[in-house]
């Protein structure tokens, strides 16, 4: 690995034992310097845990992460913060800005705050929960990704939801689950309406067992999976077998 000019955090950790965090201070290092430090880890690698301070709004924190690592943000983040994660565990220690966790594979993110437009866009796997607020288009075209947000959501969330699952302990906006395919969408609150093709289901006891564990995953107490309804599609917008489930 290049050598990188670490803040003087990070060179008062440099004789630590291996599990101590590496500190990236914005103020003083490259946005650049921190992600490509991150890209250049390998399977095996004992930096393991990493601190980034003074985000300050900046874009693309942490994007294309590849490594099991746990990285603590200090702060808000803006445009795409963890996008394309594969596998490390990402906290937000504020509110994060449009498309974070665009694209995520695996592993989780948490945002502590509020977090902008399309959080969770086209996800694949992983695990991602919003502590506050969440704004519009919230899981749009979800491909797997399990979404829970502690608070509301906006309006066209779930557009185009292919799978995965999308909890919601708040409200949800207008035009929910619009052309949706086949995620499921579990809603405590009230929902503004329903988008083209999707409606109200059956929460079954499988339904019932899938939802504790996803609020279970994302920290959530003192609510019953009782609590909440399951929305999702009528199937009449595709050609779709159930037979073949698996294989969309």
């Amino acid at each position: 690995m290049p050598a990188i000019n670490l803040s003087k955090a990070a060179r008062d950790q440099s004789h630590a034992p291996s599990q101590a965090s590496r500190v990236f201070d914005l103020a003083e290092m490259s946005l650049r310097e921190l992600n490509q430090a991150l890209h250049n880890l390998t399977a095996g690698s004992n930096e393991t845990a990493w601190e980034v301070l003074n985000p300050k709004g900046s874009h693309s924190v942490a994007v294309g992460v590849g490594q099991p690592v746990t990285i603590e943000v200090r702060g808000s983040v803006g445009y795409y913060c963890a996008g394309m994660n594969a596998g490390s565990t990402i906290t937000v220690h504020g509110s994060a800005g449009p498309g974070v966790g665009e694209n995520m594979m695996s592993g989780s993110i948490i945002v502590k705050g509020d977090a902008s437009q399309y959080a969770g866009a086209t996800g694949r796997g992983g695990l991602l929960v919003i502590e506050g607020n969440a704004s519009s288009r919230c899981g749009i075209s979800m491909k797997g990704i399990d979404i829970v947000v502690h608070g509301n959501i906006g309006h066209m969330s779930a557009f185009m939801a292919q799978s995965g699952n999308l909890v919601v302990l708040g409200d949800a906006g207008d035009a929910l689950g619009d052309s949706i395919y086949e995620a499921r969408l579990f809603v405590r609150g009230k929902v503004g309406s329903l988008g083209a093709d999707c409606i109200a289901k059956e929460m079954r006891p499988e339904h019932l067992e899938l939802l504790q564990s996803l609020l279970d995953r994302a920290g959530v107490t003192g609510v019953e999976p009782t609590e909440f309804k399951r929305y999702g599609s009528a199937r009449t917008l595709y050609n779709f077998n159930i037979d073949n489930a698996d294989a969309y």
